[in-house]
């Protein structure tokens, strides 16, 4: 009469298991042990999240503006002030706000936005000018081309200035750099937003 004999056999998955896991092991003739489940306090800040600033506090520091970070993958919009002097005219207004945005672009994150995960591309010393002669009357040179700037820190410039009395309020923002090239009109689009690192905002001939 032949005996069948069955085998319990010990897969990888069962390591995963908890209390399941735990009575199988035994089975196995392992000893189960207990594992640390402490893994310390939990975050203190959602990443990606900044409390509200306080909007009179704001208004009283200057001009009320947003500019694009890095977080994660993806650009996000943060609050900021800019200060602009009473009587600039339009022209004026634009390249002090223009300077204003870089200047908050470059300087290093607040601590509470380190903590939540934001980053920036653009280099500290990035200055901005207004049109030269044959430029159309809206265009912003940047001290430095923007063809040569990474992908991420354009994205964060032309979507910081499209977005601002910078720009022309019709999503898009004429550049040019310090060469003689002529300057051209680029565009933040979602896929700007959403993967900066490998999508360079798009661009055509400014008219």
């Amino acid at each position: 009469m032949n005996t069948r004999r069955t085998t319990v056999r010990c897969l990888p998955g069962v390591l995963a298991a908890t209390a399941l896991g735990a009575a199988l092991l035994a089975g196995c003739g392992i000893r189960a042990t207990e594992v640390p489940t402490d893994f310390g306090p939990a975050p203190s800040r959602v990443r990606c999240s900044l409390a509200e600033p306080n909007a009179s506090e704001q208004a009283a520091r200057g001009l009320q503006v947003q500019v694009f970070l890095l977080c994660g993958s993806s650009l996000v919009a943060v609050d900021r002030t800019v200060r602009v002097p009473d009587g600039a005219t339009d022209a004026g207004r634009r390249v002090v706000v223009a300077q204003g945005l870089l200047d908050e672009l470059s300087a290093s994150p607040s601590a509470a936005e380190k903590e939540a995960g934001y980053t920036t591309s653009v280099r500290g010393g990035t200055t901005v000018s207004g049109p030269r002669p044959g430029d159309p009357e809206d265009a912003l040179r940047l001290s430095t081309a923007p063809g040569s700037l990474a992908s991420s820190a354009l994205g964060q410039i032309v979507c910081t200035f499209s977005d601002s009395a910078a720009a022309e309020g019709d999503g898009s923002v004429i550049l040019g750099g310090p060469d003689e090239a002529p300057p051209r009109r680029y565009k933040c689009t979602d896929e700007v937003r959403t993967r900066p690192g490998s999508v360079k905002p798009p661009s055509a001939e400014a008219a």
